[in-house]
């Protein structure tokens, strides 16, 4: 390579970037990118601005004249967007860098094109101005953003094809669901541990070790937009205050099998859940702890030698599943792979919300607690309405749950109960 082409390496975005980082092809209004913290949303918003500024070559000069960049404050926007280590100044070469004209708020670039700094708490200065291009950082955490975005899109109308960037961490906003259902959105995702090249290990450490394999996790590192439907049994926020970092010594452990009674990939997951209970003191002193989601996709002999492994891992005493559907094909399965298995089965006499209600209950009541790695049934779990599952397939893993439950605190706290002795 010749020494000018070595020279420019730094600054040839396309030449470093992660796939996540690279506009998509297509004729999108709005590209949404998703990911966890440091997994380099910043780095591709600025690029993308200086690429509608300052074109892609000299064949193909840039189209945008007027951008609007859009943050949560306007500090926010000015220290992260503008003068952050991922910014436009940062990232742009010294013959092609703009110009910050802190009293106007903008940056502006020798080619004349300008880009305005605006403040998501002020939805109303974005009537009057008119963008043909619009970079908006961390929409799902902005308390005016469906303002603010109603705002801008008024705004973005200059040019033949105006075009926007969102670069945010997901969160279960109304605003950030509704534009990624829009038809004319593209979306790009990527987990933290995409970007590791250029974060410190000591960071990477520290937060997995803190939140990999909770749902706190899964949004913040993982990038995974985690949706509490409304009116829905378990909220994100009731999960992760149950949250453990390893159960006590546990009185009781059963492993708890909703069977799927075929196989192949369309055919649903048999949810395998194993939980534990401290029976110390009365019924209402009892402690629940939700040890791992062994669930598996596969025929009848898969979960069965799947549940019975989990039941060797955690020493469990009893294995429970129900056989509304599979009748006693389910425990002949079972007892193929281990006839001599403790087993018991269980038929549901009510729907699956109302079944899983007063397992629900006993979350609210803080007397289940979940350990690390449960991410796929806790996803589930925030789906489940009284109604039933507001999602797709069969919430498997959450019937799982609930039978395990069941059979460790709901149906041995009956036992307790005094019959109702009437006068002489």
């Amino acid at each position: 390579m010749s020494d000018n082409a070595l020279a420019s390496l730094p600054w040839l975005f396309d030449f470093w970037a992660l796939p996540h980082q690279l506009p998509p092809e297509g004729d999108w209004k709005s590209w949404v990118i998703m990911g966890g913290r440091g997994a380099g949303k910043t780095r591709a918003g600025s690029e993308w601005v200086r690429r509608q500024v300052e074109g892609a070559s000299a064949d193909a000069p840039g189209r945008a004249k007027r951008v609007a960049l859009v943050a949560e404050t306007f500090d926010q926007g000015r220290d992260v967007m503008v003068f952050g280590d991922s910014g436009i100044i940062a990232c742009s070469p010294p013959d092609r860098r703009p110009i910050w004209e802190a009293g106007r708020r903008r940056l502006v670039w020798p080619n004349g094109a300008v880009a305005q700094v605006f403040s998501a708490h002020e939805p109303e200065a974005l009537r009057g101005p008119q963008f043909d291009a619009a970079w908006v950082d961390e929409l799902a955490k902005w308390k005016k953003a469906e303002e603010t975005w109603d705002m801008l899109q008024f705004a973005l109308r200059l040019g033949e094809h105006p075009q926007q960037v969102i670069t945010t961490t997901p969160k279960n906003v109304g605003v950030l669901k509704a534009i990624l259902r829009n038809p004319s959105t593209v979306a790009t995702h990527a987990p933290t541990e995409a970007n590791r090249a250029y974060l410190a290990e000591s960071f990477l450490a520290e937060v997995q070790a803190r939140y990999a394999g909770t749902r706190l996790g899964r949004q913040e590192l993982e990038g995974v937009l985690l949706e509490d439907i409304e009116g829905a049994l378990w909220t994100t926020a009731m999960i992760e205050g149950a949250r453990v970092e390893a159960a006590p010594a546990l009185d009781r452990i059963v492993v708890a099998v909703d069977p799927s009674v075929t196989g192949g990939k369309a055919s649903d997951a048999c949810g395998i859940v194993v939980a534990g209970v401290v029976t110390a003191g009365a019924p209402q002193e009892w402690r629940a702890y939700v040890l791992e989601d062994a669930t598996v996709r596969g025929g009848p002999s898969d979960w069965a030698r799947a549940a019975i492994a989990a039941m060797a891992r955690h020493g469990a005493e009893r294995l429970v599943a129900e056989v509304n559907q599979g009748g006693d094909l389910v425990e002949s399965v079972i007892r193929q792979i281990d006839p001599l298995v403790p087993f018991r089965a269980l038929r549901a006499g009510r729907g699956k919300g109302l079944r899983a209600e007063p397992v629900a209950a006993l979350y609210e009541q803080g007397r289940v607690r979940h350990l690390r790695g449960l991410g796929a049934l806790e996803d589930q779990m925030c789906r489940m309405t009284v109604r039933g599952f507001e999602g797709k397939g069969s919430p498997d893993r959450v019937d799982a749950l609930v039978w395990a439950i069941h059979e460790l605190m709901i149906e041995p706290a009956g036992s307790f109960r005094r019959p109702q002795v009437r006068g002489l």
